[in-house]
């Protein structure tokens, strides 16, 4: 991995002049943060029994918050709030250069000073940043989930459940993470362990290369699973007990979502799963090029994986039917989707999925394609169970949220980008461009392309 140190330099300078310029010109709290804020300010007073009801996240942030406080003295003003996820972001390149590693089965030194450039991109991933700079849960909590992802792969169980329980209090779903961090260390053993001179045939996962697999391969694995269980116990302590402490919490409170549940009531959101797919392929496009033989290969390949064989066709057929119908019956116009016009998803629901009825149904094939794409991508050095491992663990952190919102993706999405091999350097460079591009536009129109209507300023947002 080519060093990006003077890179990661540069993205901290960059980040800390817009934090300055965000704290100029946004003085008030927006958004959510007149709910995280008060709160916040509250908890720095020594207030430890004031909760606002409208709260639906656990006081991670908060916690956080005051750490800085009482270590580095920061204050509880809202521009010093703001600095906790920056201060958060720091530690994004060093944690992505060590899971690329991972992924990558190489040995990577010195991470948290010499970061990787790839890592250094991938940090500046634009829905993430964008949130570096406002009172918001979601980077702490993608640093704490990438953190337990790390300690789980390294196979340091014990830190990586303390991690995970943290990652929970800032998202309650990072749970599923929680049991992505340990599956993914158990799938990486089985794959990779050896057997000792002298010691009796120990039973083997069925777990062919994915691009090799075949649909009976699937339920060889599934059907080889009972065989491994030992296996799989080995190192399930830890983490049985952060679920077993999450299960008491959700007994506890009556439900995982905190205060006002009236507006998060879990609601089947099956279409959830596709916007997760075309939202990666439109921001890793990059990346999906890359491999061997570049973009022309890439869409005879997704082709063949279509439309090769005629048993080809009638699976695709079948599953873009299927897709459009699960479209039909689970799409969800959420009120505050159809109403908040400071958020980027309200003019693409308006603008794309609303231009025609049919629209929606005319999406499936490509859905499927985005998936064909990344699977075939993810292939190259993968077997089959490590690349559905993560789309599986995605699916219950995105089909029970009935609101479009990009920040659902940015955990799923930041995974799934560590899970290719091979990238080259020209494509890391497009990507960076690409991310560039999209944050400083972004970051733009926030800042200074705001409206005014009888609530205020208006600005948009992701």
């Amino acid at each position: 991995m080519s060093s990006g140190t003077i890179p990661a330099v540069a993205l901290a300078a960059a980040n800390i002049l817009v934090i300055k310029t965000l704290n100029e010109i946004v003085t008030e709290p927006y958004m959510d943060e007149p709910f995280h804020v008060p709160q916040a300010q509250a908890y720095c007073r020594g207030e430890w029994d004031v909760w606002d009801p409208k709260l639906t996240t656990p006081p991670g942030l908060y916690a956080l918050s005051i750490v800085l406080n009482r270590v580095f003295m920061f204050k509880c003003t809202l521009p010093m709030l703001r600095l906790t996820p920056l201060v958060a972001s720091l530690a994004l390149p060093p944690l992505l250069t060590l899971l690329l590693g991972i992924t990558r089965r190489e040995r990577v030194r010195d991470a948290w000073t010499r970061p990787s450039l790839e890592a250094v991109v991938l940090a500046a991933f634009p829905v993430a940043w964008f949130f570096t700079f406002l009172y918001y849960t979601e980077l702490p909590s993608l640093v704490f989930v990438l953190a337990t992802v790390v300690a789980g792969s390294k196979g340091h169980h014990t830190l990586a459940a303390l991690l995970g329980a943290v990652s929970c209090t800032f998202r309650q779903t990072n749970i599923v993470w929680v049991l992505y961090a340990y599956a993914a260390n158990r799938l990486s053993y089985l794959r990779f362990r050896r057997v000792q001179h002298g010691d009796r045939p120990l039973a083997t996962l069925h777990d062919p290369p994915a691009a090799e697999a075949t649909p009976a391969d699937l339920v060889k694995a599934c059907v080889s699973v009972l065989q491994v269980i030992p296996a799989l116990l080995e190192t399930i302590a830890p983490y049985a007990a952060v679920l077993g402490g999450f299960a008491a919490f959700v007994v506890w409170n009556g439900g995982i979502v905190l205060g006002d549940k009236s507006n998060h009531i879990p609601t089947l959101h099956v279409p959830q799963f596709y916007y997760f797919l075309g939202f990666s392929a439109i921001f890793g496009w990059p990346v999906l090029i890359s491999g061997k033989g570049g973009p022309v290969q890439l869409a005879r390949d997704i082709i063949g994986r279509m439309f090769g064989t005629k048993q080809r066709l009638v699976v695709s057929v079948a599953l873009s039917a299927f897709i459009a119908t699960t479209v039909h019956f689970f799409t969800i116009h959420h009120p505050f989707l159809l109403a908040d016009n400071r958020h980027y998803t309200f003019y693409v629901w308006r603008r794309v999925f609303m231009l025609h009825p049919a629209v929606p149904y005319l999406l499936s094939p490509f859905y499927l394609a985005c998936g064909w794409a990344w699977f075939l991508r993810m292939s190259y050095d993968r077997t089959l169970l490590q690349v559905l491992l993560l789309p599986l663990a995605a699916l219950p952190t995105l089909l029970p949220t009935p609101l479009l919102e990009p920040r659902y993706f940015i955990i799923p999405y930041v995974l799934l980008r560590t899970q290719i091999v091979d990238v080259p350097a020209w494509a890391v460079a497009l990507e960076g461009l690409w991310y560039a591009a999209i944050n400083a536009a972004t970051m733009y129109v926030f800042l200074y392309k705001e409206r005014f209507g009888q609530d205020g300023v208006i600005r948009f947002m992701w």
